[in-house]
């Protein structure tokens, strides 16, 4: 039986949405390798990105156009699993292990996720997490396995990605290069097209209300509540009442009233009771719709011996004209 949380719904694991054919695969890893030039910390160079923006428009159809509609209508999860993906898996270094793993140099999995990133609008960083670089590596960490965040192996509650920036990222895109060993590490993801009509009309009023304080995430660091953006009172949901956005972190947002205190407990009720669990293969790439679905992760036994769990991770802005003043020389990473 999958692994489960204390105090968590289970949730069957969920297969991907589709499957690339092997065709368009290798079609996928030919392309992806014209980005892989030997050439060392292309990743973060604004002219690798422009010519993975442009080979985008080379991707086998059925990737370019199930991002495509996905980008239009992230439907009622919020969530799109595509498998088949090339990761290069041969040559695969060992699982990194220390903290603050990124991929700076162009690799073919590195690659493809900058590709997807660009049919979805463009990659996105910020300079006080990870680095700012635009793809991030997913692992466990040797001592920082309680950590509540991406090096940690413990449970990692939900939450939509760094809420409480005035530019969080409109999509998070997670690619597996390795699973964890016993297959049980999943990701829980849980969207407001589900979870909305499981909360009282009392709820719903009180999470449209400004009254919940969201502070960085530890993943920026132990000084970023003090030197990132001003953070003021926001409401959890936000836009259209029957279509709302989400800004949520159950670790990091604080109810500033009793009526905030039940609501925010009330809706991580219905995240719950709506989630699903994806359990990823390499190859395997997750687009999170991140202003309507939060996600988590259950907890696995990290080995340390290279071949732990391994995702690599990438945000996306679908108008980074929006956060141009946060941005120096008009780049991709937000430096406050």
């Amino acid at each position: 039986m999958p692994e489960t949380t204390p105090g968590t719904t289970q949730s069957p694991a969920v297969a991907a949405d589709r499957l690339l054919d092997p065709a368009d695969t290798d079609a996928c890893e030919r392309l992806a390798r014209t980005l892989c030039t030997g050439e060392p910390d292309q990743v973060d160079d604004p002219e690798w990105v422009a010519r993975a923006r442009d080979a985008w428009e080379d991707a086998p159809v059925p990737l370019r156009r199930g991002v495509r509609r996905f980008r239009r209508d992230s439907g009622a999860h919020g969530t799109w699993v595509i498998g088949g993906l090339p990761v290069d898996q041969t040559a695969l270094p060992a699982t990194p292990s220390v903290p603050g793993s990124v991929q700076r140099r162009a690799t073919v999995p590195a690659a493809v996720l900058t590709m997807v990133a660009c049919g979805l609008g463009e990659p996105l960083a910020y300079r006080a997490e990870k680095s700012g670089a635009l793809v991030q590596d997913v692992v466990p960490v040797p001592g920082q396995e309680d950590f509540h965040g991406n090096a940690g192996s413990v449970p990692l509650s939900f939450h939509t990605e760094n809420g409480f920036h005035p530019h969080p990222p409109d999509y998070v895109v997670f690619l597996c290069l390795r699973a964890d060993h016993d297959r049980i590490a999943g990701m829980r993801v849980a969207g407001i097209r589900q979870a909305l009509p499981l909360l009282t009309p009392a709820s719903r009023q009180a999470l449209f209300a400004p009254e919940f304080i969201t502070t960085p995430p530890p993943s920026f660091g132990p000084d970023a509540a003090a030197s990132g953006p001003d953070v003021e009172p926001r409401p959890v949901l936000s836009g259209a009442v029957e279509d709302p956005d989400i800004r949520m972190a159950q670790l990091v947002t604080t109810p500033l009233t009793p009526r905030a205190a039940a609501a925010l407990t009330e809706f991580g009720r219905a995240c719950e009771a709506t989630a699903r669990t994806l359990r990823l293969n390499p190859g395997d790439l997750v687009i999170i719709d991140n202003r309507v679905t939060v996600h988590g992760r259950t907890a696995f036994h990290p080995r340390y011996d290279g071949a732990d769990r391994w995702l690599q991770r990438t945000y996306v802005s679908t108008d980074l004209r929006r956060s141009r003043d946060h941005r120096p020389h008009d780049g991709h990473v937000l430096a406050r």
